[in-house]
């Protein structure tokens, strides 16, 4: 099978990241306490910072930072609390570490505030939809941005019916953002694209999107994906939520040959080492004599 990943550089504030030539890694840092798979433990500013810093060490080129659980059935927190809850972690990291920050939020005040404090990506779960003023600070702020597909909004998506195509679907919803963001004048070369898979979407369709991630690449932007412990993984392999482990090293490795350039992930180490051992085989990985 021939394996094909384009190559970007994404533009995040003052810095790029070189897509392509091997597999990022994106940590997921939870700063909640009712987060699908970690909720409750990282809520404390200092444990959520030595875990961050720990998945750096592990192997993160990102940490992902977020203040409210977009599981299906949870409902939206208001901007104070989703502000207190962020911003200190964000400040504290980038004190520490030159890593990139992505902050996880669809909230113009937050964005703003996270940006303010040192973050360099805004991880928009909603791909605009939620907030028309979030474009306006991603632009000002000249940061990276990512664009997920979510059908309908978390406390209701998990009952939407089938899609009737749901890879024509999440390709024309994330022409719409991409339309948003062109309108509010955020360059290209500052964008990715999420399929957003387990927002509004059933086992089978998560499965869909996996098998035809290649034929997202038609759109020309890097593509991140995040599989971690989700719940089609627990439905092909009957697990529960702290066992789906390998189900998510399979499916990153699946990703990687369909072309993803970015993993989101909650496990870093072991998808680090998966990572790089494919990068190897398939590219001019690194290899240490």
């Amino acid at each position: 099978m021939e394996v094909i990943r384009r190559e970007f550089v994404l533009r995040a504030r003052k810095r790029g990241l070189e897509l392509g030539k091997r597999t990022h890694i994106m940590g997921v840092v939870n700063v909640t306490p009712d987060s699908f798979s970690d909720g409750g433990r990282y809520l404390d500013r200092d444990r959520a910072v030595e875990y961050a810093l720990r998945l750096v060490e592990e192997g993160a080129d990102i940490v992902d930072i977020g203040g409210e659980s977009t599981r299906p059935g949870s409902f939206r927190v208001e901007v104070g609390v989703e502000i207190d809850r962020v911003i200190p972690v964000v400040e504290a990291i980038r004190s520490a570490s030159s890593v990139f920050i992505s902050v996880d939020t669809y909230k113009a005040p937050v964005a703003a505030a996270a940006l303010e404090s040192g973050a360099d990506i805004i991880n928009d779960v909603s791909g605009l939809r939620f907030d028309p003023q979030l474009a306006e600070v991603v632009a000002r702020y000249e940061a990276g941005l990512v664009l997920m597909h979510m059908r309908g909004e978390p406390a209701t998506m998990h009952l939407l019916p089938p899609s009737p195509d749901i890879f024509r679907e999440v390709v024309e919803g994330l022409q719409v953002s991409v339309n948003q963001s062109d309108i509010a004048g955020i360059p290209r070369d500052r964008i990715l694209l999420d399929p957003g898979l387990g927002f509004g979407k059933n086992a089978e369709e998560n499965l869909t999107l996996m098998r035809r991630l290649r034929g997202l690449q038609e759109m020309d932007f890097p593509l991140l994906l995040g599989p971690s412990r989700k719940r089609f993984i627990g439905a092909v392999l009957n697990q529960p939520v702290d066992r789906r482990l390998w189900g998510t090293v399979a499916a990153c490795a699946f990703g990687i040959l369909q072309g993803v350039h970015i993993l989101r992930v909650h496990d870093v180490a072991p998808i680090r080492q998966v990572s790089d051992m494919i990068d190897a085989l398939l590219w001019d990985g690194r290899v240490n004599d």
